[in-house]
């Protein structure tokens, strides 16, 4: 994978201390990851990169919102994400990124590329399921939903211990009892 030059951080001319760095990510971003999930991807990074004399440290938090289709309808709607992570980069005799939260760089290494924690880290915010907010209270006008509603199963047999039951179990009962 290429490197993208502005996700690279030459730690060798900071001073000892905090430095905050700021990445605006649009779906150019996850072109270059070949990740075509998102319709529309506005996420702001705030980074606070800290240097002490043996490790760096790297706190990203990431805001915005993704365009992604519904899970149930295809309708596309703004997901809002939200997330952060705790990166520590310490220096060894070779690199190993085998710990997902401490990465070690070869000493003499003079700079560190964060592209692939911000593009994990964007993508492990979204949830398993995503549910358009319309669909989950009700406001949601689809053609989908419609068809979902016309197709569930709507009449119900009450049996004698008043409990109700599913009509397409009252066939296959019955199939039990034609014998």
């Amino acid at each position: 994978m290429i490197q993208l030059k502005e996700y690279t951080i030459p730690f060798v001319g900071l001073k000892q201390g905090l430095h905050q760095f700021e990445y605006d990510i649009d779906n150019t971003f996850f072109e270059h990851f070949e990740y075509d999930e998102f319709n529309a991807a506005a996420v702001k990074v705030d980074l606070e990169f800290n240097k002490k004399t043996t490790m760096l440290e790297l706190q990203l938090n990431i805001t915005g919102t993704v365009n992604v289709n519904c899970d149930l309808t295809n309708e596309p709607f703004n997901l809002p994400i939200e997330n952060e992570f705790l990166l520590v980069v310490k220096f060894g005799d070779e690199y190993n990124d085998e710990n997902e939260e401490l990465l070690i760089l070869p000493h003499g290494e003079y700079e560190v590329n964060i592209q692939q924690y911000i593009y994990e880290l964007i993508v492990l915010a979204l949830p398993h399921k995503r549910v358009h907010p319309g669909v989950e209270d009700g406001t949601l006008d689809s053609d989908i939903l419609e068809k979902l509603d016309e197709l569930s199963p709507k009449e119900k047999t009450i049996e004698n211990n008043n409990e109700e039951t599913d009509p397409r179990w009252d066939k296959l009962k019955n199939l039990l009892n034609d014998k």
